[in-house]
Order: structure tokens, then C-alpha cells, then sequence
């Protein structure tokens, strides 16, 4: 398929040496916004729920809240990451920044005024519709970077690099955003998270649309914004499989934290949940980052299909577990599983974005994340309540086989010996 051609403004000039690294071109101060821009996102869900179990004393109504949430970002997520490759990140995630601001707000203040559950539900629809997605922003930014302005030598190993950083920094979030949810609400007041939310995302997310590279578009979008791929292409099972992979991720995230805080609530500790989760977060996030040195004839599909293994045979230990040591040590070694298992998903979905439609993509998977831990979070309380702990550690390991599933359907669709030049 020959590319479509490029106005001068299309993209940022290419280096004009082939040993400019990704740091050189996108600049320190890219890697600290972003990073920065991205916690509020991994705030919101543990946020609304600290918001609605204190002023509304429901754990059933902060359950379907923290839903809620998840079915806003699947409902519009791809939506915006579409519009980000059609009209560019910048007015996107401007747009974007000031609206999410907003309604995390108004879920606030509808929370504490005593609106109808409904009118509750409806707010949280809305912090989820209108979240910018910075993480898989950036890993398409950063990957039209890469392809447009890299050596296609240098590619495969610096997009694996990338990916893997990406993967590690949400983690770090993802474990640092629900610990700052807790220390705002306790150290100020419960609604503070989302009114620090609101604050970060109109400040950071901010700078993150205004940075020079948002203006980096695809060489192969045309002037006038259009991807020479048909929209069928982001259906394709190739991609659709990585979508099913990273709601298993998602979902184990959601279920397992929910469930390691009903743990700990029965031994009288539940402030001590995210101490635990941490361990497997830490060993997460630097497995995450040791992916990229890996060596390449460990193919993509047996990287996933091994880590999710590991992810599994590490839940499967939660149906022994009988106290926090013995908790932890079930974490850690999923902790070994779960961060590189991301990253592969995350290098298939780059490698499988249609031409012109990486953003898209990324939305896609990250939309995968968020409602997998929503749904996940929600089904989990539920059943703790109401079943007991048991049953919700159950949880996690279905979540974990739909990754190891996700993992063999992969195995089947991918050419033979992908490698991670070529998956």
C-alpha cells in the first residue's frame, strides 16, 4: 500500500542523524509530563469510590459507580482516540482536559448534594467519557515518532524498549494512584482525590496537548487527516484478540485488589491492602522494564503465552493462602507475570494497528484496562460482601486464565515464529 502523502505540517521534522534516541527527540520534559498526566486516570475508580462509600455509606452503589466509570471510557475511549488520529491529539486532549476537569466536579458535588442514584451513575458515565486517555496517548505518539523519524533498523528493539517503559510507568500509577487516593481522603477529606484529580488533569494533561509533540501525525494520514486503513481493519482477530488479552489484565487488576482489601478487612488490616499490592506492583513495574532485554529469539507470542502462565499459576496459590505472608508471596510471583504479559499486549497491538490508526488502537486497549478493572472491581465487592473472601479470590484467577486463553487464541493467529522484529 503506497503512503499517503505528507504536508510539512503533518509531522516534526525527522533527526538529522540516525543516532538521535527517543529521549533526544521527544525530550526529558516529555517522559515527566506524561508520566504525571497519566495519574489522575489511575486515581478516578478508587477515587469515586472512596467519593460515593463515605457520602452515601453503600458499598453496592460505589461498586456500580466505579462500573460506571469503566462503561463511560468503553463507550467513548475509541471514540476519542479515533478523533486524536483524525484531528490530532492537541485540540482532543485540550477538549478533553478541561471537560474531565469538570466532571469530577460535578460527580462531587451531585455526590454530597444528595442527587438521585441515578443522577450518580450518570456523573460517573461522564468522568469516564470524558477521560484523556494519556497512556495510550502517548505510546502512539511515541510510536508514530519511532516509525516516522527512526531507522526501520532501530525500530523493533525501540518500540519493545518503549513498550515496556509505557507498561512499567502505568504500573508505578496504578499502584501509586489508589495509595495518594487513600492519603488525600484520610489526611484531608474523602472527596480531595477528585478534586486533586480535576486539578493535575486540567494542569498536566494540559501540558500534555500543548507539547511540541502533539503535533507529531502519522506520515501515512493524508492533509486532510485521513488513514489509508478502512475502519473493518481495527476488527481484525489479530487485533481483537489483544483487546480480549488486556481485559483479562484489567480484570485481574480490578478483582485482585478488591479482594486483597476484603482479605486484610478480615484480619482487621484492611488499611494495610495497598502495602501488600505494592509488592506486586514494585515486582510488576521492573519486570515490565526488564522486557526490553530480552533476547529476540524469545518470540512475542511465547512471551505471552509464558508470563500470563506464570500470572496463572500464581493466582491459582490465592486458593491457599491462609495469612499476609503467605499473600505475598502468591503476589510477588504474580508480580513476574502480570507486568511483561502487559507489555507483549502492548507490542501486538503497536505491531497490529492498522496504518494511520494507532491511536485508535491504544484507546482500544487502554479502554480494555479500565473497564476490565471497573467490571472487575464492582463483581468483586459484590461477592466479598456477600459471598465472603473466598469467593471473591476466585476471581482473579479467571481473570488471569482469560489473559493465558487470550494468550493461546494469540499463539494460533500469529505467523509462524513471530519474533519481535516481526509478530
Amino acid at each position: 500500500m503506497s503512503h499517503a502523502p505528507s504536508t510539512p505540517h503533518d509531522h516534526v521534522p525527522a533527526p538529522t542523524t540516525e543516532s538521535a534516541g527517543l529521549l533526544r527527540i521527544a525530550g526529558l520534559p516529555y517522559f515527566l509530563i506524561a508520566f504525571i498526566a497519566r495519574l489522575p486516570f489511575a486515581m478516578m475508580v478508587v477515587g469515586v469510590l472512596t467519593v460515593v462509600v463515605s457520602a452515601r455509606g453503600s458499598l453496592s452503589l460505589g461498586g456500580l459507580t466505579s462500573a460506571a466509570v469503566g462503561l463511560g471510557t468503553a463507550c467513548f475511549g475509541p471514540l476519542l482516540g479515533a478523533a486524536a488520529d483524525r484531528f490530532g491529539q492537541r485540540m482532543v486532549l485540550l477538549v478533553l482536559a478541561i471537560a474531565n476537569g469538570a466532571m469530577l466536579v460535578l460527580f462531587t458535588l451531585v455526590v454530597y448534594a444528595g442527587g438521585a442514584d441515578a443522577l450518580v451513575l450518570l456523573s460517573a458515565v461522564g468522568i469516564g467519557a470524558t477521560a484523556p486517555q494519556v497512556a495510550p496517548m502517548s505510546r502512539s505518539r511515541l510510536v508514530t515518532m519511532i516509525t516516522d523519524r527512526m531507522p526501520e533498523s532501530v525500530r523493533p528493539r525501540t518500540i519493545s524498549g518503549t513498550m515496556a517503559y509505557e507498561s512499567a510507568a502505568d504500573e508505578t500509577v496504578f499502584v501509586f494512584g489508589p495509595f495518594l487516593v487513600g492519603i488525600l481522603a484520610s489526611a484531608l477529606a474523602p472527596w480531595a482525590p477528585l478534586i486533586g484529580a480535576a486539578v493535575l488533569t486540567v494542569v498536566f494533561v494540559g501540558a500534555f496537548a500543548l507539547h511540541p509533540s502533539a503535533r507529531a501525525v502519522s506520515m501515512h494520514r493524508d492533509g486532510d487527516g485521513r488513514a489509508p486503513s478502512a475502519v473493518s481493519e481495527l476488527f481484525a482477530p489479530g487485533v481483537l484478540v489483544v483487546v480480549v488479552g488486556i481485559l483479562g489484565v484489567g480484570m485481574f487488576f480490578g478483582t485482585m485488589l478488591t479482594s486483597l482489601t476484603s482479605f486484610m478487612a478480615d484480619r482487621g488490616a484492611s488499611e494495610q491492602a495497598g502495602l501488600l499490592y505494592g509488592v506486586m506492583g514494585v515486582g510488576s513495574a521492573i519486570l515490565a522494564l526488564g522486557v526490553a532485554w530480552l533476547p529476540v529469539r524469545f518470540s512475542l507470542r511465547a512471551r505471552w503465552l509464558t508470563f500470563s502462565a506464570i500470572l496463572l499459576g500464581g493466582s491459582l496459590l490465592l486458593l491457599l493462602v491462609d495469612s499476609p505472608a503467605t499473600m505475598m508471596i502468591a503476589l510477588a510471583i504474580m508480580g513476574i507475570g502480570i507486568g511483561p504479559t502487559l507489555v507483549t499486549q502492548y507490542s501486538f497491538g503497536a505491531a497490529r494497528s492498522p496504518l494511520g490508526r494507532s491511536a485508535t488502537v491504544m484507546t482500544m486497549l487502554g479502554s480494555g484496562i479500565v473497564v476490565g478493572q471497573s467490571l472487575g472491581a464492582a463483581v468483586a465487592g459484590d461477592l466479598a460482601e456477600n459471598a465472603g473472601t473466598g469467593s471473591a479470590l476466585v476471581l482473579p484467577i479467571i481473570a488471569a486464565a482469560v489473559a493465558f486463553a487470550a494468550g493461546l487464541v494469540n499463539w494460533r493467529l500469529s505467523t509462524a515464529r513471530p519474533r519481535v522484529a516481526s509478530v
